[in-house]
Parts: structure tokens; sequence; C-alpha cells
């Protein structure tokens, strides 16, 4: 695993000693997994506190879903539901606070009430002026591909060639970010596992995810609870949902083994404790 280190204002984070964990708090009513569990601000911050207590190494505190066919989101309402979030959980973790949006004006918001990275699914496209607020807020920044928008992305996505035309886009993202004063050392790339990708295509990112070290920048990836992991595993013999959740949690630690294996630095996830166990076998793995 390439190893890499960022450093903004007090924080710092080493990367690829091992892959570290980012917790996932969905402020929404609507998220695909966890929709309405944590949408009052008091139930957010009790799941993000939570998290780190089960060994989060950063918080991504997101208002918005980019599930399959949503519906974009209000600037204005988007800030009520994270802001909130973030400014009661400042003061109270010690980890970095991650704003996942596409707008640069939550993105300025989240980082003045306390947030110190920012998640950006859109990797710049949604919003000219993100990675101009990046720059600005001396901060990292995430830059994730996603083939179309979360409206129309699965919407029979196709790919001559998977794995080159991702690199190429991630590659163009960094370049944009640099051009607008972003630090490079400072952006962190996401491959994009089920935005704008079928079953095959995901499978093949995660196969070959260690091509993207070639891009020469940290890599995260986001396998939690994906519709491709539940679309492999559901039985149609079986009616109830409880047996195939938990099917769906242990395929996702499936698949952080393989590409923690594989040298990626940060795992996004909903389910922390797992997540956790998984990595101290396959860190354990990779150290020997």
């Amino acid at each position: 695993m390439p190893s890499y280190k960022i450093t903004w204002g007090s924080q710092t984070l080493a990367l690829g000693q091992r892959t570290l964990i980012m917790g996932i708090v969905n402020v929404t009513p609507d998220s695909f997994s966890d929709g309405g569990h944590f949408f009052s601000p008091d139930r957010a911050m009790a799941q993000a506190m939570r998290l780190v207590e089960e060994g989060a190494d950063i918080l991504d505190i997101g208002g918005e879903s980019t599930r399959p066919f949503s519906d974009p989101v209000g600037e204005a309402e988007e800030m009520d539901r994270v802001l909130p979030v973030i400014e009661g959980l400042a003061n109270r973790v010690a980890v970095p606070i991650s704003i996942d949006t596409t707008k640069s004006s939550v993105a300025q918001q989240a980082v003045t009430s306390g947030a110190s990275m920012i998640n950006d699914v859109s990797a710049l496209r949604s919003d000219p002026e993100m990675a101009v607020t990046a720059a600005r807020c001396r901060v990292p920044i995430i830059l994730m591909h996603m083939k179309g928008t979360p409206k129309t992305m699965q919407v029979k996505p196709v790919y001559e060639d998977l794995i080159i035309e991702i690199m190429a886009f991630l590659s163009d993202a960094m370049n944009r970010a640099v051009a607008a004063g972003m630090d490079r050392s400072a952006i962190i790339l996401d491959p994009g596992i089920g935005f704008g990708k079928t079953i095959d295509h995901n499978l093949q990112l995660i196969r070959n995810i260690d091509r993207f070290h070639d891009l020469a920048a940290p890599l995260l990836i986001g396998p939690s609870r994906k519709m491709f992991i539940r679309q492999l595993l559901k039985d149609p013999s079986r009616k109830d949902m409880d047996p195939l959740a938990e099917a769906v949690a242990q395929g996702t630690q499936a698949v952080v083994a393989a590409i923690a294996m594989k040298g990626v630095h940060i795992v996004r996830v909903h389910d922390v404790a797992r997540t956790r166990a998984t990595l101290a076998i396959a860190n354990a793995i990779k150290s020997v």
C-alpha cells in the first residue's frame, strides 16, 4: 500500500500504515440503507459518537441521498440538516469530520461549522466553485467517479474499458482541482463503486482496484450495503428481509477484506464495529 500523509490545520491523516475507517452518518429521510434512522440532529450526533467509539477514524456527514434515481435537495434544506449535526460534533469528537455534499455553499458553511474535509461525489462537476472553496478552506477533498447523476446513473451504464475510463475521469478531476488552487497532496480519489455501474462493473472494479494506485493519490472505497451485494446474495425463495440484511452486512465485509488486501487507504461504511474487526485481520495479514 503506498503511503501518504495529509496535514492541514491541526490535523493529520497518515495513510498507508493500515486501512482507515470512515463512518457514515446520513441525515436524510430517504437514503437507501438507513434513511430516516438518524434524521434528527440528536439521533445523528448520537450515532456519530457511537461510530467514533467503535473505531471510526473519520466521520462523513451527509444531508442529501445519492441512492439511484434520487432527487436533489435544495441548498437551504441540506444546510438545515447537516449544520446542526456538525456544530454539535465539532467539540465532541477528535476525528476529522467530512461533509458529503456537491454544493460549494454547503461545504463552506460546513467547514465554518467544524467540518475539515469535503466529500464531493460529483468530482467538481455539479458546482464549479467547489475546488476553489476547498482550496480557500485549505481542507482535503474526496473526488468520486460517477457516470451521470444519481437520477440517471443506473440507466444502462456502458463502458468500453471500465478501469481506463474511470482512471481518466479521476485524473481529469484531480487536474481540475489543482488548477483551481487545490494542493494535490490533499486530494483523495474514490472510483465510485455502485455509482453508474452494473454488478459486473462493480466486481471488475473491486478485482482491479490496485490499478488505481497508478494515479499516485490515496484511495477511498465505499462498498457498504451496496445494491450489487444485495443482488448477488438475494434468494428468491426467501420473502423475509432480515436474513438478507444480515447477509448484505456480511457481504460488505467480504468486499472490505478484498479491497483492504489490495491497499485501499480508507473504507467508507455504516457498520464500523464489524469493519474494525475485518480490518484488524486484513491489516495483520498485510503486515507479516
